[in-house]
């Protein structure tokens, strides 16, 4: 049944309870493919970082990147798993042109890491526990591009073009456990989970997690069951989900759907589907194989992994604080609230602070400029606060040149004008465009004896008592020195001048 209305979210959840089930694919951050030697560097020419090994050609046998297994064990431990002791490769046989040797070299029922679980804030403050099934290592698929259609998916396309570069790339696998009990903050709690998954892949130093860049995806798997019931309903998968937005829209689209299509009768369908980042909406892809369709079995030319105890132990000892832990340190540290630190969280912005604060800055002004002057930037350009073409040091260089009193505020901001600018780092833009601020007393003292003369009603007002109308002057000191004034030291001068006290 072919299903184009929705029902309200908040109908939805009057008559049925979402279940949930997340796959999150990490692209691994190694210098070589997982099972052969070749080239995981990016935007290379097609096809230009390949190998007998895979491309599947006969007699070509690959070999396990240790690094690839380390980072499974890292990613194992730090989402609270239990580690195999021995586990081995199988293979996943397809017949889809993205992987030439016609089968993907993955891990079935013998996962590296396993039963694990990862506890993520939502916005409110609210701890939800996510339990992780697996995590286990397998490569990625080569790209199909296809060409001669309206919407760049094969149906409709003339031909197909294939780049094996990305064939072979390392990817760990992540995945939940059955979410049950979130209730109507289902979507909140994806979105949350995989934000707080990417951030401790961060930590780990594995991979750069750039879900833009697809070195990180997420599956969403939802079904509804009607409130009492135990048995789980038909799920979908929504596929290749790239950003946190869109993964807390697709689980909300998806249980929209579902409602839907059980309110008036009709009977979901086990298919994947497609996420359409225009309208939030998803799209049918195929009918979903069982596992059992992809003839699952070991692979013949891999060893079976079995990570000694200690190596483990090792690793384990070596993991970094974990994200949630750091950022209720920084936020008794900073002295921020709950809600000012998840605006930190949500730009992007706790590391660039950090290394702000560690170039220098106070860390009241290092959240100043960025959650301030540079969001304000990154959100006119359309960039993330990283992208900025200014570096925490240079940040810090600002805060240490208005601590000093060579800038006020209006002048910094310039100044960081001119560094997105690319005119240079901030001294550099502080000497070209003469943004010092005016110390010298004598030049001062002749800006505030102008100021008094051109504006003789204003300074009888501030001979009388009305401090205040201080301020009026000091604006005018300010425009005849283009900003570059101390504010506090002006009003100082006219108000020793004028014989008031402030």
């Amino acid at each position: 049944m072919t299903v184009t209305d929705l029902v309200s979210y908040e109908d939805a959840l009057a008559s049925y309870d979402p279940v949930m089930g997340l796959e999150v694919h990490v692209e691994l951050g190694t210098k070589t493919k997982m099972f052969c030697g070749c080239s995981t560097e990016l935007k290379q020419d097609a096809n230009s970082q390949t190998c007998p090994v895979c491309l599947g050609l006969p007699g070509a046998l690959p070999v396990v990147n240790e690094i690839g297994v380390e980072s499974a064990i890292k990613i194992g431990l730090a989402l609270n798993c239990e580690i195999a002791e021995w586990c081995r490769f199988a293979r996943k046989n397809y017949f889809y042109p993205d992987m030439p040797k016609n089968f993907q070299t993955s891990q079935y029922d013998e996962p590296i890491a396993f039963n694990g679980y990862l506890d993520v804030q939502l916005e409110d403050g609210e701890i939800f526990r996510v339990q992780i099934e697996r995590a286990h290592m397998e490569e990625d698929t080569g790209k199909s591009t296809h060409v001669g259609g309206a919407t760049g998916r094969i149906h409709g396309a003339s031909h197909s073009l294939l780049d094996y570069n990305r064939a072979g790339i390392p990817l760990i696998e992540i995945v939940t456990k059955p979410i049950e009990g979130a209730g109507a903050r289902a979507p909140e709690v994806a979105k949350a989970y995989v934000a707080e998954l990417r951030e401790l892949i961060k930590a780990l130093g594995v991979s750069e997690a750039r879900m833009e860049m697809g070195q990180m995806r997420c599956d969403v798997n939802l079904s509804l069951r009607p409130h009492g019931r135990e048995e789980f309903g038909t799920r979908s998968e929504t596929k290749n989900v790239n950003s946190l937005r869109s993964v807390e829209r697709a689980a909300r689209y998806e249980v929209q759907r579902h409602a839907a299509v059980l309110s008036s009768g009709g009977t979901i369908v086990q298919e994947t589907r497609h996420f359409h980042e225009e309208d939030g909406s998803t799209t049918a892809g195929r009918i979903k194989d069982n596992a059992e369709d992809y003839r699952y079995f070991p692979e013949p030319d891999l060893v079976p992994v079995a990570p000694a105890r200690d190596w483990v132990e090792e690793l384990r000892k070596g993991l970094p604080e974990l994200p949630r832990l750091r950022r209720a340190r920084l936020k008794e540290d900073w002295g921020v609230n709950e809600h000012d630190m998840q605006s930190i969280l949500n730009a992007g912005a706790v590391d660039l602070i950090v290394a702000t604060t560690e170039a220098g800055a106070p860390s009241d002004q290092a959240r100043k400029w960025w959650m301030g002057e540079l969001a304000r930037n990154a959100n006119e350009t359309g960039r993330g606060l990283d992208e900025l073409p200014i570096t925490p040091a240079q940040v810090a260089r600002v805060a240490t040149l208005v601590a000093a009193g060579d800038l006020n505020d209006k002048l910094a901001r310039q100044v960081i004008e001119g560094v997105l600018a690319g005119e240079g780092d901030p001294d550099t833009v502080v000497e070209k465009r003469g943004l010092k601020v005016v110390s010298d007393e004598g030049a001062l003292s002749t800006a505030v004896d102008e100021a008094i003369a051109g504006n003789a009603a204003i300074a009888d007002k501030i001979r009388a008592g009305k401090v205040a109308a201080a301020g009026a002057l000091v604006g005018a000191v300010m425009k005849a020195t283009r900003g570059q004034a101390d504010a506090a030291r002006v009003r100082e001068l006219i108000l020793e001048k004028l014989g008031a006290e402030g």
